[in-house]
């Protein structure tokens, strides 16, 4: 017969005092699948995915990566219920996904082709996401689209097609070298990018993309440019709130050594992160 353990026999817990804190509880915007393919077992179904680097890249810092799901106004969910807020509340800060083109209504334009249209439930969630956080005072994170959504959420503009409005602009995408596609960026003199990335003068990043910043956005700064055209490649927000925007995917670079390192920008944001939990 198994007798109970008694509380002298039980293990006791090794924390220190003041060291057992919670890890930080970063929310990841979820990228759309409105029409998956068959054989994923979905039939007219939207899933709400990630893609694992980035949460990997996040947890890699002893970080919870929570994907914040869509809270649409056709959805099940009451909104009165639960919303945006209450994200903002229980998550620490947010961090937005590359992903899909920007509606270009966001920015007040048409779209000049039919294939640039983006994913518009998309562009609503993520800006309502945006302004619930910084609303909260949360830092905000933005990734490759994440950047070109904080620019237009700020009153800003985008290049439509980089090749079409910007010929003169080296290639910024490639389909067939994907991630592998890369070329050097410059840090704007003073920016706080070029103080966290101080040892590199003209590092090499990925490049995933083939819409750009275009008109800068109310309150918004850019931190660095590529170095051959001048397309804005991060930007930030003026003000004491950490909300920057890098167009490169720095998840990417992760482990490897012939790419801009991506751990200086992840232990930024993290300290803001820990400076704005710690202040509450």
């Amino acid at each position: 017969m198994l007798r109970p353990v008694s509380p002298i026999g039980r293990a006791r817990s090794t924390a220190v005092p003041g060291l057992n804190v919670r890890p930080l509880r970063i929310g990841l915007s979820a990228r759309l699948m409105h029409k998956p393919p068959a054989e994923l077992g979905f039939r007219n179904k939207t899933l709400l995915y990630l893609e694992q680097s980035i949460a990997h890249w996040i947890m890699s810092h002893g970080a919870l990566a929570m994907t914040v799901p869509t809270l649409s106004y056709d959805a099940g969910v009451e909104r009165r219920r639960i919303s945006v807020r209450e994200y903002a509340q229980a998550l620490d800060a947010l961090v937005l996904q590359g992903g899909s083109d920007v509606n270009p209504s966001i920015y007040g334009q048409e779209p000049l082709r039919p294939e640039w249209t983006g994913d518009i439930v998309r562009d609503r969630y993520e800006i309502e996401l945006i302004e619930g956080f910084m609303m909260a005072g949360k830092p905000v994170l933005g990734i490759c689209r994440g950047a070109q959504l904080i620019n237009a959420s700020f009153g800003g503009t985008l290049i439509q097609d980089i090749p079409t409005l910007r010929p003169q602009a080296h290639a910024h995408v490639d389909p067939l070298l994907y991630d592998e596609l890369a070329h050097r960026i410059r840090f704007e003199p003073g920016s706080r990018l070029a103080s966290t990335y101080a040892e590199y003068e003209s590092p090499l990043v990925n490049s995933i993309h083939h819409q750009a910043v275009d008109r800068l956005g109310a309150d918004l700064v850019v931190e660095a440019r590529s170095e051959e055209d001048g397309i804005v490649e991060a930007i930030r927000a003026t003000g004491s709130l950490y909300v920057v925007g890098v167009q490169w995917h720095p998840e990417f670079h992760w482990r490897r050594t012939d790419r801009l390192d991506p751990e200086p920008l992840m232990n930024a944001f993290l300290r803001a992160v820990r400076e704005r939990a710690g202040s509450e």
